[in-house]
């Protein structure tokens, strides 16, 4: 019996100039130089200029063919549309909007070929948006904030490739530690997942390895007490006795066990202050991207030309 694909969540505002280690992973898992990747935009508001950043980035970092595959409805998400998934070995879904890609893709024949295609061992991944339709249930919209209260979110259905869990992207950035405390004091049986940006989760055979620049924040809430059963409109919650992992590159969670399972090795020194140096000036564009608010047809030119450089 063949093996099931991997599972690579990114938090969002992944590096797509210089040290592209998140998405370098998401290459390599996908078969590195054989790799044939769908990029799937539907969460995303941009046109074809979106998928021609990924095109640009993927086939830099070695992959053969980049193909774009956009259901706009459910009426869209066939099994005529999803053909070629058939043939990829990676599958990569844009940011977005979360709502778009529950509305258009979840429960349809589209999404039950992305699911067909991670059994069959194709990667199956995805940034911001794309990372949370990945798991079992999703997160449509919500506030942020430290303060767990109740309504401050609202969940949707996922794909399922990660279960019993739900994943929030854009963690530490946008202050998301209250919501997904507020979901698993709802929902203590689901193990809760926050990723930061420029970071990705990992997953293959039921353990989660951490790469890139910040860390996963996992709540494991099986013995927690809380009060969210009687608590009203937007009260505090009271959340006690859930189980807080933050786990920084390098670092491996045995997802079934719910346990540490790998320790990182802390980078050195001159590594870090390089990654910072060379970022530093490109930084705040990678993020205006990610939040749709720039061109990706000039960062794709701009990515083309620092490849001369």
């Amino acid at each position: 019996m063949q093996a099931a694909g991997a599972v690579i969540a990114i938090g969002g505002a992944e590096s797509k100039l210089r040290r592209r280690s998140v998405l370098q992973a998401f290459v390599e898992e996908c078969g590195g130089q054989g790799a044939r990747i769908a990029v799937i935009p539907s969460a995303s508001s941009l046109g074809p200029e979106v998928v021609e950043v990924y095109r640009a980035v993927f086939t830099s970092l070695g992959a053969a063919e980049v193909i774009e595959l956009r259901p706009r409805s459910r009426a869209e998400a066939t099994a005529e549309l999803a053909a070629p998934l058939a043939d990829v070995s990676g599958v990569f879904m844009t940011g977005g909007n979360q709502l778009k890609l529950s509305a258009f893709i979840a429960g349809t024949q589209f999404g039950d070929a992305i699911v067909a295609a991670h059994a069959r061992g194709a990667v199956v991944g995805g940034t911001s948006a794309g990372a949370s339709i990945l798991a079992e249930h999703m997160i449509a919209f919500g506030s942020g904030g430290s303060t767990p209260k109740q309504r401050m979110s609202q969940l949707a259905v996922g794909l399922g490739l990660v279960p019993g869990a739900v994943i929030d992207q854009h963690f530490e950035q946008r202050n998301r530690y209250g919501r997904l405390l507020s979901l698993v004091a709802q929902s203590p049986s689901l193990l809760g997942i926050g990723i930061d940006e420029d970071t990705s989760a990992v997953i293959r055979d039921g353990v989660l390895r951490v790469v890139g620049k910040g860390s996963v924040t996992i709540v494991d809430g099986r013995h927690l007490v809380s009060n969210a059963y009687e608590a009203k409109r937007t009260a505090p919650l009271l959340v006690s006795g859930a189980v807080l992992h933050v786990l920084p590159a390098g670092c491996a969670f045995d997802l079934a066990g719910r346990t540490l399972a790998v320790i990182s090795t802390p980078e050195k020194d001159e590594e870090v202050a390089d990654l910072r140096a060379a970022e530093a000036d490109l930084r705040e564009m990678a993020r205006e991207i990610a939040a749709e608010g720039v061109s990706p047809t000039d960062y794709a030119r701009r990515l083309r030309r620092s490849r001369r450089a």
